[in-house]
């Protein structure tokens, strides 16, 4: 081989001039191997596909992953409405906070000097109602008598209701409210039988749901059976995690601890193969999709009338272009950078998860993404709120960026917390007109993907788009409308809460199988780690560019700051 040869296969390997034969013969059997992986992942997914455009239409209303997702979603919904309808209770679910008497004490302590000033005022505005019972709670914080407390608390919530005075009626009732939650805060309700007990009920449920699905997707049932137990006590054991009260006050979801969990138990111990029978990220998280639906409320939405719809089409726009630009600058291939593209500039995981569907993604890819997009979340959630405070950022434009920027509901809501009570109302909004546009995006992707595969001369398919298009979109979208326009409001409230415990479980169970299914090796090695600085580099850009137009569409600049 002539020297210009070998110099020229150097520069297409990515190494030095210098380079050895022997480096050069280990660069082209690390690139084999990579082949080699990437044509049984190919493999994997042209079988994948073949099976399911060889179904009928009628057969993948009940065969396939995305259609199960929306059937079960949707079943989920009715069996609870059905339930209120006929007892006119809703269910019980299993309870998580706990607060250690440390931690009761040390809360308590805080919140004395406000108890001071409700005496006061209910001395000097003659509320003797309110006055008894402020004084006992006083007495057991005082005291470190927990147990007390929390019945002084019981009483002054009593009292309000000859309470005259309004703004001594609230901040009484803010008070009375946080300290009797927290004295019930109790680690070993927690931990009791009757408390695990609805916890197994749940396990039990959704293992029958899993059975039925893995049945008719056609997977091993057996080894579904043998490995739901282990994801579902990992989420378990997440869930107790996150509802101590420090944790809670940090603001660090319930999401993060299913995914640290599962990632150590993947790099650390390793996952068998009768155990990843049970790791169903998309077949979980589709189910807790539909779910969301129904707390994705248009009514909600419209009370920031039009600007958080501007906002949310702005941030989703020129971020979702942008990530795409730069993911091509860097090399990244079309299904990465469009997987990122959304989960940046959207809502994160689910925006991802519906990306992967549209485009028939790589699930290591999208196992990538949606382990960055809650990495990501962490140091953004705790240090926004920081910022906001620090720079006197209004507490309306501070709700707007969050919601904006932060790519989980459950994210938004805490940091939000961190500031006010109506930076979190404007942060939920925001995050929920984002929401709405998954199907918008999902349905654009589809469109294009199908175009991409269109020879020159053929025309679109319209069965190509809909083979594509991801169908939990679909569930998402009937259960909003059915509770924002078909059911009573006493209806939408009593089952609202209890239907949010249900998803919650379905996402504990998809965040975790995330978790199970992702290897640090192969976050290092795919895309050569170009991927992970695409979307930090996005998402960085993602913060400027919506504090900027919180500003200007929140902040009174262009238009009149909306109320909540």
């Amino acid at each position: 081989m002539k020297y210009y040869q070998l110099e020229s296969i150097k520069k297409l390997l990515g190494l030095p001039s210098k380079a050895s034969a022997s480096q050069v013969e280990a660069r082209l059997a690390e690139l084999l191997a990579k082949e080699q992986e990437l044509e049984a992942l190919r493999g994997e997914w042209e079988a994948r596909e073949k099976k399911e455009l060889g179904m009928s239409q009628w057969q993948a209303l009940y065969k396939s992953e995305d259609w199960l997702g929306v059937w079960i979603g949707l079943g989920i919904i009715f069996i609870a409405i059905l339930y209120f309808s006929l007892t006119g209770l809703s269910f019980k679910a299993p309870s998580f906070r706990w607060t250690t008497d440390a931690e009761f004490h040390s809360h308590a302590a805080g919140i004395l000097p406000l108890v001071d000033r409700i005496i006061q005022q209910a001395e000097a505005k003659g509320e003797t109602a309110l006055l008894e019972p402020a004084q006992s709670l006083k007495t057991a914080i005082e005291t470190k008598n927990r147990k007390a407390a929390g019945a002084a608390a019981k009483k002054m919530t009593e009292a309000l209701k000859q309470t005259k005075d309004k703004g001594l009626k609230e901040t009484a009732g803010e008070v009375a409210k946080d300290i009797s939650s927290q004295s019930g805060y109790l680690f070993d309700k927690v931990i009791s039988g009757d408390n695990i007990l609805l916890a197994i009920y749940i396990a039990v449920a959704y293992l029958i749901i899993g059975m039925i699905g893995m049945a008719l997707m056609g997977n091993p049932v057996g080894q579904f059976i043998a490995g739901f137990p282990f994801v579902f006590i990992i989420s378990w054991l997440a869930l107790f995690l996150a509802g101590n009260f420090t944790i809670h006050e940090y603001g660090l979801e319930y999401v993060l601890f299913c995914l640290f969990i599962g990632l150590a138990v993947s790099n650390l111990i390793g996952v068998p193969n009768w155990l990843m029978a049970a790791v169903r990220t998309e077949f979980y998280i589709k189910i807790g999709l539909v779910i969301l639906g129904a707390r994705v409320l248009f009514g909600v939405i419209l009370k920031a009338g039009f600007l958080g719809m501007v906002q949310a089409l702005a941030v989703v726009g020129v971020i979702w272009y942008s990530c795409w630009w730069l993911c091509k600058k860097m090399d990244i291939d079309d299904e990465f950078s469009a997987m990122l593209s959304s989960a940046v500039s959207i809502c994160g995981v689910s925006a991802a998860i519906a990306t992967a569907g549209a485009v028939k993604g790589d699930p290591k890819k999208l196992s990538y993404v949606t382990s960055i997009v809650l990495i990501c979340a962490v140091p953004m959630m705790v240090l926004m709120p920081i910022i906001s405070k620090a720079f006197g950022i209004p507490d309306a434009v501070a709700g707007a960026w969050l919601g904006g920027t932060l790519d989980t509901s459950g994210s938004v809501v805490a940091a939000g917390a961190l500031i006010s009570d109506l930076a979190m109302k404007v942060g939920v909004t925001v995050k929920m007109s984002q929401n709405v546009l998954i199907g918008v995006a999902a349905f654009i992707l589809s469109v294009v993907w199908t175009m991409k595969g269109v020879k020159e001369g053929e025309e679109v398919s319209l069965w190509e788009i809909w083979y594509r298009f991801p169908k939990f979109v679909l569930g998402f979208l009937a259960s909003s409308i059915l509770f924002s326009f078909i059911l009573s409001e006493p209806v939408t409230k009593a089952i609202s809460k209890p239907l949010q415990n249900l998803e919650v479980w379905w996402f504990a169970l998809a965040f975790t199988s995330i978790g199970l299914e992702t290897r640090f090796t192969d976050i290092a090695t795919l895309g050569g780690g170009r991927p992970a600085l695409a979307f930090l580099i996005a998402q960085a850009f993602n913060v400027i560019w919506t504090l900027i137009l919180a500003f200007l569409l929140f902040g009174g600049i262009l238009f009149p700051a909306p109320v909540f």
